[in-house]
């Protein structure tokens, strides 16, 4: 169960991570024809602000915990 667990967070994560990169793409290639977005600029920031906290949390994942069992203590590395 611990396995199944930490591998759909990780699905989960890394899923967040390609929309919110697919939204840059598109904000990228056609930011002239997104009426709702009036400032593009911010817009992006915010996606890849989203992407980060979604990043960090994939990370804390496969830093601290293994799929095996087990945790990977700060202290053990």
């Amino acid at each position: 169960m611990r396995g199944d667990l930490i591998k759909a967070s990780k699905l989960h994560f890394k899923a967040h991570i390609e929309k919110h990169r697919i939204n840059v793409e598109n904000l990228l290639e056609n930011g002239v024809g997104v009426a709702e977005h009036s400032d593009i600029m911010e817009t992006i920031e915010k996606e890849l602000e989203i992407m980060a906290e979604y990043d960090d949390k994939l990370s804390i994942l496969n830093k601290y915990f293994n799929i095996n069992g087990g945790s990977k203590g700060v202290i053990n590395g």
